[in-house]
């Protein structure tokens, strides 16, 4: 809910029970039902699991409308549920939002990605769509182990 009051005209004001913010509630359960987190809403965020942090996180930063969203390692410490929830969650993001994301598993961002950029200690090694990254010989000898 504080993410949406960003958004709002009534900024938040401290003394202002959130519950008194009209629509406000049911509005930050539809953000929470966008990300599969719905039934978790009235928990506190210190009992969820790592994997529903890290959903939670998108959800916020979904809640403010984004044009470009900057996502460093989304996958990285989640299981292999939580990795497919995860992928299923950004992959679901409506392409008016641009989505730029730094992940270091190779066969996550060739699944995800429609445009790759592959750095080699921070020098760019190729640059192109899946299939042009996957057929460089460079990407195949540094990250497919080719």
């Amino acid at each position: 809910m504080l993410s949406l009051l960003g958004l709002s005209r009534s900024r938040w004001n401290a003394f202002r029970p959130l519950a008194r913010y009209s629509g406000l509630n049911e509005e930050a359960r539809q953000v929470l039902r966008r990300v599969g987190l719905e039934h978790l809403a009235e928990r506190f965020i210190g009992v969820v699991s790592y994997g529903e942090k890290r959903r939670l996180e998108i959800a916020m930063a979904l809640a403010q409308n984004p044009r470009v969203l900057l996502l460093d390692e989304p996958f990285a410490g989640l299981s292999r549920e939580e990795r497919a929830a995860m992928k299923d969650l950004i992959a679901g993001i409506p392409r008016e939002v641009t989505v730029v994301m730094i992940e270091h598993d190779m066969d996550t961002a060739l699944d995800l990605a429609e445009r790759i950029t592959v750095l080699h200690y921070g020098s760019v090694i190729v640059e192109g769509t899946r299939a042009e990254v996957v057929a460089d010989p460079k990407t195949r000898e540094v990250y497919l182990g080719d």
